[in-house]
């Protein structure tokens, strides 16, 4: 049975990452849920450039299954999202994001015009300092997180995968011939076969720094 009415704040304190599934499928609507609120996470001057493949067949999983060296989430889970970042997506045309903002009265003309300029440009200084990797990695890993929070309100368990052979990953979802795509992150989804139980966190004062790192709340 799925939980609609947990918190944000609940979803954060609930959720786990989970390592071994039930074999039950995950519903097409739940997914089709996730999917569109991946696609609402934030992304760098709202570039959207990162992409989701969704792999649930057996040979897809087979492969990701190599890919992780024999991990579990692959081989039990029906479902793994592979966020693939696009650190070139600044150079494609953007007219149908462009088109949407003024459709929906969110930028005007004025703020379009100077919007591609100063976003162009600051795309080509991180290009210049070896940084487009990067920054697109941070918008797909953004998305993953607003996966993992949706999925626990619908009662869905997730584990957010990072040991992984890249170049298997990409053969997997057949982007094997794209050196301008990066894999960001592999996520697990699906009913859980396991209740691990929480680690724990270190206490907020071991993490969190005021104004300056190193710097104690008093």
């Amino acid at each position: 049975m799925t939980n609609r009415t947990l918190s944000v704040a609940d979803a954060i304190r609930t959720r786990r990452s989970v390592r071994h599934y039930r074999p039950d499928p995950v519903p097409a609507a739940d997914l089709d849920t996730l999917l569109d609120l991946a696609i609402e996470a934030p992304t760098s001057w709202n570039l959207q450039d990162r992409s989701i493949v969704v792999v649930s067949g057996e040979e897809g999983r087979a492969g990701l299954t190599l890919a992780t060296g024999g991990q579990p989430q692959p081989q039990e889970a029906p479902v793994v999202l592979v966020f693939v970042a696009e650190p070139w997506a600044w150079r494609e045309d953007r007219a149908d994001v462009y088109a949407r903002a003024r459709h929906n009265g969110a930028w005007s003309e004025e703020f379009i015009a100077l919007f591609a300029a100063a976003s162009a440009e600051f795309q080509a200084g991180l290009r210049d300092r070896g940084l487009l990797r990067e920054y697109a990695v941070k918008d797909a890993m953004i998305a993953a997180s607003f996966v993992m929070l949706a999925a626990t309100e619908l009662g869905l368990a997730t584990s957010p995968m990072n040991g992984w052979d890249e170049a298997l990953v990409k053969k997997a979802v057949g982007i094997d011939d794209r050196d301008d795509l990066a894999v960001a992150l592999l996520l697990s989804v699906g009913y859980p076969a396991e209740r691990p139980r929480h680690p724990g966190r270190r206490a907020r004062d071991r993490n969190v720094h005021r104004e300056r790192f190193g710097a104690r709340p008093a």
